[in-house]
C-alpha cells in the first residue's frame, strides 16, 4: 500500500489518501477541509476510493467527508460509538469553528476487532477511546492511523466532549502491545514508530 499525506491548512489536520497501487483502490482517513487536494491526489493517481475512514468525529477530521462521498461514491465508515458525535454540530465541534455546520451519518459503524477487505487488503478496527468516545484506530497491515489517540511525543487532548483521560491511557496501553515496527500516522504532525514511542513517549511510560 502506498500513501500520501494532505495537510489542513487550517487545522494542521493529516488526511491520509492510502491505495493499492496495483488495483488503484483507496481509502482516504479523516478527510478535512482539503476538498481539492483530495480531488487533484485522485485524479492524478487514477484512484477508484471505495471507503472513507473515520478515527473520530471532530470537526477538523470530517470536514470534507460528505464532499467525498458524493464525488467518489465511497462508503463512510465509522466506530459505532462516534454515531453521536457525526449527528450532532455542537458535539463534533463545527458549529464552533467552521462556517457550516456538519451532520451526518456513517454509511458502515464498526465494533472494536472488526475487520473490513478492499480487495487483497485488510483493515482492522481498534476501539481507542479516550479523546472522544468513539475513537478508533485503524490498521493495515504494520500501518496504523491513531488520530488523536497517539501522536509523535504526545497523545491528544481529553478535556472536550467525550474525552476521559484514563480511558486514553487504557487505550494506550492496547496499542503498546501491538509490534514495534508499525508505522503510526497520526491525525496532527509526524509519522512514528509505535516502538519508538514506547520508549520516549511519556504517556506510553504512564502505562508501564
Amino acid at each position: 500500500m502506498k500513501l500520501e499525506v494532505l495537510v489542513d491548512r487550517m487545522m494542521q489536520e493529516n488526511t491520509y489518501v492510502y491505495y493499492d497501487e496495483q488495483t488503484r483502490q483507496a481509502v482516504i482517513v479523516d478527510p478535512a477541509l482539503n476538498f481539492k487536494d483530495a480531488v487533484d491526489t485522485i485524479k492524478r493517481l487514477d484512484l477508484d476510493v471505495k471507503y472513507i475512514l473515520l478515527t473520530h468525529g471532530h470537526a477538523d477530521h470530517i470536514g470534507d467527508v460528505e464532499k467525498l462521498k458524493e464525488y467518489t461514491g465511497a462508503k463512510i465508515v465509522a466506530h459505532i460509538d462516534e454515531k453521536e458525535m457525526l449527528n450532532d454540530a455542537s458535539k463534533n465541534l463545527s458549529v464552533q469553528f467552521y462556517p457550516e455546520s456538519i451532520e451526518f451519518d456513517a454509511d458502515i459503524y464498526v465494533k472494536d476487532r472488526d475487520k473490513l477487505k478492499m480487495g487483497e487488503n485488510t483493515f482492522s478496527f481498534f476501539a481507542t477511546p479516550g479523546h472522544t468516545k468513539g475513537g478508533m484506530c485503524i490498521r493495515c497491515g504494520m500501518d496504523m492511523f491513531t488520530g488523536d489517540t497517539l501522536f509523535k511525543d504526545s497523545i491528544g487532548r481529553t478535556d472536550l466532549y467525550g474525552g476521559d483521560y484514563n480511558q486514553i491511557l487504557k487505550s494506550l496501553k492496547k496499542l503498546s502491545k501491538m509490534e514495534d515496527d508499525i508505522t503510526v500516522y497520526p491525525g496532527h504532525g509526524p509519522a512514528t514508530k509505535l516502538g519508538i514511542e514506547k520508549k520516549v513517549n511519556y504517556y506510553m511510560q504512564l502505562i508501564g
